[in-house]
């Protein structure tokens, strides 16, 4: 790949996905001139269009897009593209210059100081804990993330290059592009096995990506197979969270990694698995900056969160409706310790749209237990995402594996009449599909008629 400073404009193919966004909004403020395509329109695609990006949600070939230079022309593609994507043919058939969103992010890294988040969960929330007290602490960073951070109300932060947090995503082995000068890895637990094939060639191409990173400077959660500074809440390790409390609904905790001492920390994001990621966070920032250990431990507590992770989109005496992405078991286990922990007298129930075919096909023994944890189950139709449908995965199939005798199938249309009836309830709202649109209809809703 060529430098940037050599491309004038940049098209980006599937602009509208969280990852591709952030490119999108590094080069605008570049200088360079930005546009792209997406299937379908949404907040981000409207604030990118304010931001002076311009965004096509159709396919067909302008006579902007024939008129623009091969040689001063970027096209950036999302690896979950469609196989029948029109505007990839036209460039790849006129001999565009075409990179992943991977290589580009590598591109951008590699003379960089970099910390990379990796791990098959907790990485947004991770690189969005270590932006926020790197950027409240002074530090001048770029940054990439994979969700909308409440503190800034974006997920691209340009204020210089001291450093750069991005995600390292596995899917596709795209994070084998990076170049990572300290790391974290947050779990290997199995996921895209329609990528991988196996659970073991997960966890090879995880090891792999931990030699990209220097020794001494890889953290990873206590028990996985890297060698590792590890990481762990009430137990010996490496890097340790002990003393924890809840006051008010704040974790009250201490700190310890080396050298490093820090004591009465506040956080406010609920559940232990956040707990985790702030002092995956907080071992990054530390490994960056050392001596500004004590500003960045202060930072956590004025971290809002991101957007559709533990969102709390309504709450009252008698009710509470939680928005998230967890989109797999492991991530559906860690919601319901959280809300066990914070409302442990409200009825527990759920609202899950299962994500990918392939995932729950893989996956629908565990989605079944996880879900059963639950007081009630609501399922919705599979989001299919980038996939074609597999015979006999359907939000049915799932539903009879669940050992449950409170569980139903609904539509998106109905969710609103059930959080209506909702008495002395906590509702959570669980999926990486489309349900994110329908928490935004219920927030709306509620907060205007209740």
């Amino acid at each position: 790949m060529k430098e940037t400073s050599h491309y004038t404009y940049v098209f980006l193919i599937g602009i509208g996905g969280i990852g591709m966004s952030a490119l999108a909004r590094y080069f605008n403020q570049k200088g360079l001139k930005v546009s792209g395509y997406d299937r379908t329109e949404s907040t981000l695609t409207k604030t990118l269009i304010e931001e002076g990006i311009d965004v096509v949600y159709s396919e067909a070939v302008n006579d902007q897009i024939q008129n623009l230079s091969k040689e001063k022309t970027l096209v950036i593609y999302t690896p979950a593209i469609s196989k029948t994507s029109k505007f990839f043919d036209f460039f790849k058939t006129q001999g565009f210059q075409m990179h992943k969103r991977s290589e580009v992010l590598g591109h951008i890294t590699k003379h960089l100081p970099t910390l990379a988040v990796a791990g098959t969960h907790g990485k947004t929330t991770t690189s969005a804990i270590l932006v926020h007290i790197l950027k409240a602490s002074g530090v001048q960073l770029t940054a990439f993330c994979g969700g909308i951070l409440q503190n800034y109300n974006t997920n691209y932060i340009g204020d210089g290059e001291e450093v750069v947090v991005v995600e390292a995503d596995e899917f596709d082995r795209s994070f084998l592009r990076l170049h990572p000068t300290a790391a974290v890895i947050n779990s290997m637990d199995a996921d895209h096995l329609d990528i991988y094939g196996t659970s073991q060639m997960l966890i090879d191409t995880f090891q792999e990506f931990s030699r990209l990173v220097p020794k001494g400077h890889l953290y990873a959660k206590s028990g996985l197979d890297v060698e590792a500074q590890f990481i762990a809440i009430n137990e010996d390790a490496d890097v340790r969270v002990g003393s924890v409390s809840i006051e008010e609904g704040t974790y009250i905790f201490d700190f310890h990694s080396g050298e490093h001492h820090l004591e009465a920390l506040r956080f406010s994001l609920p559940g232990h698995h956040n707990l985790f990621n702030a002092a995956a966070a907080l071992a990054l920032a530390i490994d960056f900056k050392p001596e500004m250990a004590n500003q960045f431990g202060k930072a956590l507590a004025s971290f809002e969160g991101v957007q559709r992770r533990f969102n709390y989109i309504y709450k009252s005496d008698d009710l509470v409706v939680i928005d998230d992405y967890a989109h797999h078991p492991q991530e559906i286990d860690a919601v319901y310790q959280a809300i066990s922990e914070m409302h442990p007298e409200k009825k527990s129930v759920v609202i899950f749209q299962p994500h990918l075919f392939s995932r729950t096909q893989d996956f629908a023994e565990d989605f079944a237990k996880s879900l059963a944890q639950f007081e009630e189950v609501n399922l919705l139709d599979i989001y299919p995402a980038r996939e074609e449908p597999i015979e006999g995965v359907t939000s049915d199939f799932l539903m009879h594996l669940i050992q449950h005798s409170s569980k139903q199938l609904i539509t998106k249309s109905e969710i609103q009449e059930r959080i209506a009836r909702a008495k002395n309830e906590v509702v959570v709202m669980l999926g990486a599909g489309d349900i994110g649109v329908e928490a935004i209809k219920i927030s709306k809703y509620l907060h205007e008629t209740i």
